[in-house]
This record gives C-alpha cells, structure tokens and sequence, in this order.
C-alpha cells in the first residue's frame, strides 16, 4: 500500500492506494470510524463490492442508498432522496457518508453529506480510473443542471480516500481510456517528465500492469493534492485543474450527458485546450502533436464531431471560469506548463471550435 496526505491543516486526509484495500477490515475501520453509515453506490458497482464492504465494516449501522448507474443520474431529484434516507433512518451528525463507486457516486455522496445536517463526514472508496485519480480528491461535490456541469454543489473534504486497485480490473475499456484522459491532464498541467513517462507507459497501464498503475494513480494524486493544498477553493491555481474541461463540460451538457463518459469529453477537451494554446500563439505546434498522438494510443477521440460549435460556444458561455463576462481558458505554453488567462485572441477560439466541433 502506498499514502499520500491531503494537507489542509485540520482538514487533512490520507490517500491511501493499493491492490485488495476494501477487504482490509482494519484498514477501513480505522479511517471510517461512525457507527452509523450511509453506503452510497450504484447498480454496477454495487453487486461487485458491496457485500465487501459489509464484511470489512462488522457491527456497523449501515444502510445501502444505490444511485442509477450514469452522469443523467447526477440531479438534484437524488440528492434529495438521499438526504430522505438519512433522515428516515434518524442519523445524525455523527453520522458517516461512505461513496463506494466512480466519479458521479463520489460528487453526490459528498454533496450530500455536506448539506445534511450542514455538514457530516464522508469517506471516499473510489473504483474507477477516473475517480481514484482526480474526482475523490479534493473536495469538489454537486450535482449537474439541465443548464451545465456542475453548477450546484460545495466544497467538502473527504475524511479519506481509499484507492482499491484490484477494482479496476472489473472496468470496461472505454472507462479505463476515461480514466487515462485525467492521468494526461495532470501530466499537461505541471510535469513534462511524468507526460514523456505516459508516452512510453500507455499500453502497459491500459493492460492494467499493477506496478505501472500504482505509479500513474499515485503520481496523480500527488499533482492534484499540491495544487489542492496551495488553493482548496478554486480562487488561483486549483483552476489549472479544469485544462480540457472547459471544452470538455460543454460536450457534456450539449449532448444531455447522455452519450460522452466524462473522460472521454476531457480527453476531447484536452486536444482542444491545445490546439487552442497554439492557434493563440503559445504552444508550439510539435506538442500539440504529442498531445494528440498520446490521446489516440489511449484511445481517446479528440474531436467532437456530434455537436455544433455553436452550441458549444453556449455552453461555454456558462462555465464557473466566465468571470465578468469575459471566458477564461487553462492554455499551456508547452507540456506542463499550463495557465489560466482570459486574454487571447478571438479568432483563435473560433478557428479551434471550427476544427474541433460540427
């Protein structure tokens, strides 16, 4: 087993990665601590690690809440029945929230647990790719609204993060290539060396070799828990986090959430943030090339052919980056060295949208 802190003073929290982890009975019971617990998950990650989580947790009150597996499911209309459960089983604020499951079950488990009472514990049991690399750190919950991604939720730190790498292995492909986009992003964001890593590595971490998953996990956690600690509410450098999703949302709320997996809309994103960067003057040609060529040998599609540039153009208009009016991007002046900016020039964005969408 590998631990990283989460360092946030009072609010600190270990991530803990490694294979076989939901079946430590010790291991759990010492960072989920509440007698009374709410198991939130969902109809496919459910019947696979449920009954294992039971069995680690002996003597607890626990009550299974199991969400619809799928990003439409990520509503307020859920939430609600969640805080029903909670109320009806009389928890209170010593109560635990437990997310066994992927990204869309982490980010209603913790919006939950943070209005609930204003505010209980929850603990993070990521299972896929994507979660244990980005969505189960840091803080980030909330729900999505027919208007765009992520525009309802709040801030609330898990009191731990438990990374079961065995539970990959039950992933179709196309999640672990969603998962494998967020593990680029964070490589874009700050590390060159760990993005030329992932250029030798793509194969053997799509094959699930255990040794170089525990690297790609670990090292992605690390990047984001720095940036988390430097900034946990999103009012600097955390919004280096978002490279890709800029584009990557819109895709998302243009086509209802409905027939992109999250990574697979930031993988897209991420191929866009660059073409952008150097369409704008920043990037050199050469690494968006490499950013290209990395997303198509994970599998990942860097267009996005179903959706009209102007409805992106919408949705973008939108996002939680829009600051007086004006759109702000994460570019990048070459792999790792990303930044956040509202001045760039207009046509450079409409040519990137004309390139990239219908």
């Amino acid at each position: 087993m590998q631990q990283l802190q989460v360092q946030l003073g009072d609010r600190s929290y270990p991530i803990l990665i490694g294979a076989g982890l939901l079946g430590e009975a010790s291991l759990l019971s010492q960072h989920i601590r509440a007698h009374d617990l709410l198991l939130v998950t969902n109809t496919t990650v459910g019947p696979l690690y449920a009954a294992r989580v039971h069995a680690s947790l002996p003597r607890r009150r626990i009550v299974d809440v199991v969400l619809p597996d799928g990003e439409q499911h990520k509503t307020l209309a859920n939430i609600s029945s969640m805080l029903d459960v909670l109320v009806a089983n009389r928890y209170s604020r010593d109560a635990c929230v437990v997310a066994l499951g992927g990204g869309v079950v982490g980010d209603m488990s913790g919006f939950a647990a943070a209005c609930y009472q204003r505010g209980i514990d929850f603990v993070q049991l990521p299972t896929t790719l994507l979660a244990q690399v980005d969505s189960s750190v840091g803080g980030k919950t909330g729900v999505n609204h027919p208007g765009g991604k992520n525009l309802i939720g709040a801030f609330h730190q898990p009191r731990a993060v438990v990374a079961d790498t065995e539970t990959l292995a039950s992933l179709p492909l196309r999640e672990m290539r969603a998962g494998v986009a967020e593990i680029i992003k964070c490589a874009m964001i700050c590390d060159e060396p760990f993005f030329t890593w992932l250029e030798e590595s793509i194969e053997p971490l799509l094959e699930l070799r255990q040794d170089v998953v525990a690297h790609a996990v670990r090292r992605s956690c690390e990047i984001k828990a720095d940036i988390v600690r430097r900034d946990e509410r999103e009012q600097g450098d955390r919004a280096l986090l978002n490279l890709g999703h800029t584009f990557g949302h819109a895709i998302e709320a243009a086509t209802h959430y409905k027939s992109w997996l999250h990574g697979e809309a930031v993988g897209a994103g991420l191929a866009m943030a660059a073409t952008f960067s150097a369409r704008a003057g920043f990037m050199p040609t050469a690494d968006v090339e490499r950013v290209a060529a990395l997303l198509r040998r994970a599998g990942l599609t860097t267009s996005a052919a179903d959706v009209r540039s102007v409805d992106a153009l919408d949705a973008m208009r939108i996002d939680k980056k829009v600051k007086e009016g004006r759109m702000r991007f994460v570019l990048l002046r070459g792999i790792g060295q990303s930044f956040l900016t509202s001045d760039y020039p207009e046509d450079a964005l409409q040519r990137t949208l004309a390139e990239h969408f219908a």
